[in-house]
């Protein structure tokens, strides 16, 4: 037996063709890129999320030198959004990344840890999660929700427990 996922993904060729939401929130990424604290790797990550009130969270890399023991900017972002607004749905996050030393914006994906975290968010708030970042030859990709980055997700259920 074989078994396929699908998953969708909204391209676009350039910031312009995306929705001015979504251009606020890429800028607010991009921007957010400024704030990173990676002193070891000069990879700057921001991440820009929209809550269902309108308020914009941002979040960056920080990075410690005791390996592992920083943290990715999209979980400073979620986890900064859950204690400021724990009863707000997140609607829509924008990754972005460059390196410290070039302004250019670098094609960027959330690691496994992150997309693990988004994933218990949208289980949590029982609603999808958009998420925009780069991809390669500076096209902008739209996922509706985090569950296309993680497929096959680890939650309640792979516990033996009722999903929250």
């Amino acid at each position: 037996m074989i078994k396929k996922w699908e998953m969708q993904i909204e391209v676009h060729q350039n910031l312009q063709t995306l929705s001015s939401t979504w251009q606020h929130l890429w800028q607010k990424a991009t921007q957010s890129c400024e704030n990173a604290y990676a002193p070891y790797s000069n990879f700057w990550v921001g991440v820009a999320i929209l809550l269902e009130n309108n308020e914009i969270i941002e979040g960056v890399n920080q990075e410690n030198a005791a390996y592992p023991s920083g943290l990715c900017a999209e979980r400073v972002a979620l986890f900064r959004a859950g204690i400021q607004f724990p009863h707000q749905k997140i609607k829509m996050m924008a990754i972005a990344a460059r390196k410290a030393d070039n302004p250019q914006m670098l094609p960027v994906t959330p690691c496994g840890a992150c997309r693990q975290v988004m994933i218990e968010f949208e289980n949590k708030q029982k609603t999808p999660i958009q998420v925009l970042f780069q991809g390669a030859e500076s096209e902008y990709y739209i996922v509706d929700t985090t569950a296309h980055l993680l497929p096959l997700q680890f939650n309640a259920s792979s516990l033996g427990l009722q999903t929250v």
